[in-house]
């Protein structure tokens, strides 16, 4: 069951059977007892498997590590600058620390793990929301960038990734006027907007090939 929750779905059984160290027919055997006592997992043997979270089987459970860890990352979003992402990950957390067993949930109360980050720049100018909904439902952006040295253009781009780093929010795109891959520091972005096209689906594929150009480039 914490195999099924973990990995991305559908997962093989190959995958289960690795992960969870026993032979496929072994794993066959055990997908239905889980069945036969009550778990939604949907698929089969040579497609994959999905679980489906069922409020009637017994909630999860946390080791005080993975407890620390998920308090710990969650106190950490306050220095991305998106106020929003903040609020959706204390959300989050509080509703997995009520499904929490008594004991686990004043483990998570009462952490010992902190991380403390100075407060990062202010909010880029474009909407982060905006971004966040063009990355993932795959819809191209026309935007007006202004480039570390200055220079203005008007583009169409594909926003493939959203990532944080060194304080500053940077966006992954595929750039149609360079018919390249780009990152963009979001501050530069000085106005952004849909234009009704679609790059579904080519995000996969997109990002698969910019991470073996970029394992490609680390070898070389």
């Amino acid at each position: 069951m914490d195999a099924l929750r973990r990995l991305p779905a559908p997962v093989t059984a190959a995958r289960l059977a690795s992960e969870t160290d026993v032979s496929r027919r072994q794993l066959y055997r055990d997908i239905a007892t889980l069945r036969a006592g009550g778990a939604l997992i949907d698929g089969e043997a040579g497609v994959g498997y999905t679980l489906t979270e069922d409020p009637a089987l017994p909630p999860q459970s946390f080791s005080r590590l993975e407890i620390e860890a998920l308090v710990l990352a969650v106190g950490d979003l306050h220095q991305i600058g998106d106020a929003d992402l903040e609020a959706a990950g204390r959300s989050a957390l509080a509703r997995i620390i009520a499904t929490l067993p008594d004991g686990q949930s004043r483990q998570a109360l009462h952490t010992v793990l902190r991380s403390f980050h100075a407060p990062s720049a202010a909010a880029p100018a474009v909407d982060t929301a905006l971004l966040r909904r063009a990355c993932w439902e795959e819809l191209a952006l026309d935007v007006r960038y202004r480039d570390l040295g200055g220079r203005v253009t008007e583009r169409e781009i594909w926003p493939l990734g959203i990532s944080y780093s060194e304080g500053r929010l940077k966006l992954l795109v595929w750039c149609c006027l360079r018919q390249d891959w780009r990152i963009f520091h979001a501050s530069g972005i000085e106005r952004a907007s849909l234009n009704g096209r679609s790059f579904r689906p080519r995000r996969v594929s997109l990002l698969r090939d910019y991470a073996t150009r970029q394992i490609s480039a680390g070898q070389g």
